[in-house]
């Protein structure tokens, strides 16, 4: 375990803190050049007229933009035969309801996508008490196409198949891919994956600036202490 940091006294905290200052500003210049540089990125056409199953029937990928020209979707880990969403990905979800609004002032709609069939995840988002648009991609290959569930043969064969080939796969992997439209044709303009979802995760941000951080090292891996938000407190309640 980590030694804590030292006791000392004003001049020298404020000395300390201003060095750390200096790299705080160093990371926020580069994560705005990473910012530029993603909005640079070269958009593809999509081919493929995904259509989902949705609170008020058939959805076509178009409806999710909700009149917007921009779209963001997050592709949630929740199986088909599964009868609860992933921890991980509901600590995520956890934040976006409050974002929803904001995003929509900036001409960009927000939607959750998952394989698992229509009532379960109507079921767990009551349970869950969240209000974003959740629709099911069960009846086609969204979750295939964008890289996020995958064959028992992929997870099988030990291949890096996830996250652009860097990471091998369980059946169902987080992720987010965002989405322009010029009329009626859209065009994928990215995708993230793995560690590229911390920036979506307000909590795990405000742990960053807490003296013990996200304080994960003793766990077996980073989130095994994750819960769902109604099962803190449950001994009983492990991770899945």
């Amino acid at each position: 375990m980590q030694s804590p940091p030292e006791v000392t006294d004003m001049a020298s905290w404020l000395q300390a803190r201003k060095q750390l200052l200096a790299r705080e500003k160093e990371l926020t210049r580069l994560r705005d050049e990473v910012s530029a540089l993603r909005r640079a990125l070269p958009r593809r056409r999509l081919q493929t007229e995904y259509v989902f199953d949705g609170q008020n029937g058939p959805t076509p990928l178009i409806e999710l933009f909700d009149g917007c020209s921009q779209l963001v979707v997050y592709h949630f880990m929740f199986g088909p035969e599964w009868e609860a969403g992933c921890p991980s990905c509901s600590f995520w979800a956890d934040h976006f309801d409050a974002h929803i609004p904001h995003l929509r002032a900036r001409d960009t709609g927000f939607a959750v996508v998952s394989r698992g069939p229509l009532t379960s995840l109507q079921a767990y988002q009551k349970r869950m008490g969240w209000q974003f648009t959740w629709v099911s991609s069960a009846n086609n290959t969204f979750n295939h196409d964008f890289a996020v569930s995958f064959t028992p043969e992929e997870v099988e064969s030990k291949r890096r198949v996830y996250n652009f080939g860097t990471m091998t796969a369980h059946p169902e992997m987080p992720g987010v891919s965002v989405f322009s439209r010029d009329g009626d044709t859209i065009f994928h303009t990215y995708s993230t994956y793995g560690r590229g979802l911390d920036i979506l995760n307000g909590a795990y941000h405000l742990l960053d600036l807490t003296p013990k951080g996200r304080d994960e090292a003793e766990f077996p891996f980073p989130m095994a202490w994750v819960r769902r938000h109604d099962e803190y407190g449950d001994p009983s309640k492990g991770y899945m």
